[in-house]
């Protein structure tokens, strides 16, 4: 990464900034998968045209391609979309623009290089990602997904289907995608003659996905295109049957965009009926969860008592202590729910 070509100011008050900005923007995401001779050249090169153009966000680089999660201000959209036409192999690109969205869903520009744009856990160099399955347009998404034998796999962690999936999903409990790979797979695996589709948040998993199992030996595999953002624009702009119940979780600061009105999630500490996710209000914890408004009065936006707690003790205290205590988020991450759904007991999260 060049030495220049970074955000250097605090983030916090780049958050402040925009959340008191007046500027429309637009939220959106797109990915591609294309060889990518030297990543960090064009890293770098990306950065320089995005921040010229005013674009934040989260944008990850690798050899196999590109996946942005990003917000454009509206007045630029434009000059934005020029940018992506000046490389050949963004033609015809999709961008998925955000459903809810009131533009203040990310407020730097980070530009990462990784191995890959998603962690797949595949080391064959047999496995070829360009080998995907059928896209899907909602309609075609219905019509197949109407059909009994048709199975319908949901290829998010467990903490998104959470509060919203599709009708009839299988919806597995797993953390991460590398996690569901071959778990799904070997779920399926004695039904490999049935037609299986796949979705994801905006396509970019289960086009790997639906790779992985046409190499896994699956010949009737299919994807939703676009993935949930695209399906519910389709679904809205054509006046279609909305099979998707609850919300679309996503990963900037709104956590979450509704595409039905059911509420299918409940508060992880009390119970009630709720799907809005929040990061524990202990930056030394940070836990993602599920919390309802009157618990977030009664916890003040923490998990727990402890964190809740410990809060409330002098900065030069919360730094020692925080060297060393152990918070929900420090054991489980984002990844074990089983502990945390409610019980008879109130306060599930408290060590």
């Amino acid at each position: 990464m060049s030495k220049f070509l970074y955000n250097r100011v605090n983030r916090r008050a780049l958050k402040e900034q925009l959340q008191h900005s007046n500027e429309p923007r637009v939220t959106v995401s797109f990915y591609k998968y294309v060889t990518l001779e030297d990543p960090h050249q064009f890293r770098d090169q990306l950065y320089r045209l995005f921040d010229e153009v005013g674009v934040l966000g989260r944008i990850y680089v690798a050899r196999e391609g590109i996946n942005a999660q990003i917000s454009v201000p509206e007045a630029r959209f434009e000059a934005f979309k020029a940018v992506l036409d000046g490389f050949p192999f963004f033609k015809n690109l999709r961008l998925n623009i955000a459903i809810e969205d009131d533009g203040k869903s990310f407020f730097a520009l980070i530009i990462k290089v990784r191995d890959k744009i998603v962690a797949d856990g595949i080391d064959d160099p047999a496995f070829d990602p360009a080998q995907f399955g059928q896209h899907l347009k909602a309609e075609e998404f219905n019509a197949l997904t109407d059909d009994p034998d048709t199975i319908l796999v949901d290829m998010r962690n467990h903490y998104e289907s959470e509060v919203g999936h599709f009708e009839g999903a299988i919806t597995p409990e797993v953390a991460t995608f590398r996690e569901e790979l071959p778990f799904v797979a070997d779920l399926l695996a004695d039904k490999r003659d049935k037609k299986i589709v796949m979705y994801c948040t905006g396509g970019i998993r289960c086009e790997k996905a639906s790779a992985y199992m046409r190499y896994r030996g699956f010949q009737n595999v299919f994807q939703l295109e676009g993935g949930i953002i695209e399906y519910a624009r389709q679904v809205k702009a054509r006046g279609l049957r909305n099979k998707f119940i609850g919300k679309n979780f996503v990963f900037d600061e709104r956590l979450g965009e509704r595409i039905s009105d059911a509420v299918i999630a409940h508060c992880h500490q009390c119970g009630q009926p709720c799907d809005d996710h929040v990061n524990c209000a202990n930056e030394y914890c940070h836990i993602l969860f599920i919390q309802c408004p009157e618990c977030r009065a009664k916890y003040e936006g923490c998990c727990s008592d402890k964190c809740r707690d410990f809060r409330e003790l002098p900065d030069d205290e919360r730094k020692q202590l925080g060297k060393t205590t152990v918070f929900n988020g420090s054991k489980f991450g984002k990844g074990v729910y089983k502990a945390f759904r409610p019980t008879e007991n109130a306060n599930i999260l408290v060590p």
